[in-house]
């Protein structure tokens, strides 16, 4: 992550593509409202059909929900990969999409649940995880940097949310599990389909 080498890019015309995931885990009973927000934005984006920005308005709210429930964070972990070919970095986001889909009850679930009274009678999962993949231009140190510190992540959620309002985003995808209220992700299950995270 040279800035030299970035600056030759720049210089002969070769744009930088980053390719970046988080991972978060928030644990309580008080995350369940987390899934309406994550929902609605699913729903948002499929009626989107594309439209990176809307994508990208979905992320911001999703990242600023989460950053109001901080107290409730207890592991991370993210990854990524620089690229000068946009196709190559396509087909990262396309792997990672394909990882991240294959989770345990992950996905996006746009039906059932419309009220809010009906979180009363389903069970509530104690643990959820945030899967989040974004592609972006040029660089950006809040996200090319180990995230298993809370400052670090808050200021790297708050990035995210910048490069929306910046019009940098290539791409955007988010999963979650479990994807639905009535759903639930034990600990054993976060152990055994998300090994990589790390605790805060």
């Amino acid at each position: 992550m040279s800035s030299l080498g970035d600056r030759f890019n720049r210089m002969i015309g070769k744009t930088r593509f980053v390719v970046f995931r988080l991972f978060l885990h928030l644990a309580g009973k008080e995350v369940a409202p987390l899934l309406g927000v994550l929902n609605s934005s699913a729903r948002d984006a499929i009626e989107a059909d594309g439209d990176i920005q809307i994508f990208g308005e979905g992320l911001a709210e999703i990242c600023q929900s989460l950053l109001q429930y901080d107290i409730y964070w207890q592991s991370v972990a993210n990854e990524g990969d620089i690229f000068s070919d946009e196709g190559e970095a396509g087909d990262y986001v396309e792997e990672l999409f394909t990882d991240s889909a294959q989770r345990y009850l992950s996905g996006v679930e746009v039906e059932g649940l419309e009220s809010s009274n009906d979180v009363l009678s389903v069970s509530i999962t104690q643990n959820l995880i945030v899967m989040l993949t974004v592609a972006y231009e040029d660089n950006v140190p809040e996200l090319e940097t180990d995230l298993s510190d809370i400052n670090a992540l808050k200021t790297a959620l708050k990035a995210l949310i910048n490069l929306h309002y910046q019009d940098r985003l290539r791409a955007v995808q988010v999963h979650f599990s479990p994807a639905q209220l009535g759903d639930e992700l034990t600990a054993d299950q976060l152990l055994s389909h998300f090994p990589e995270l790390i605790p805060l």
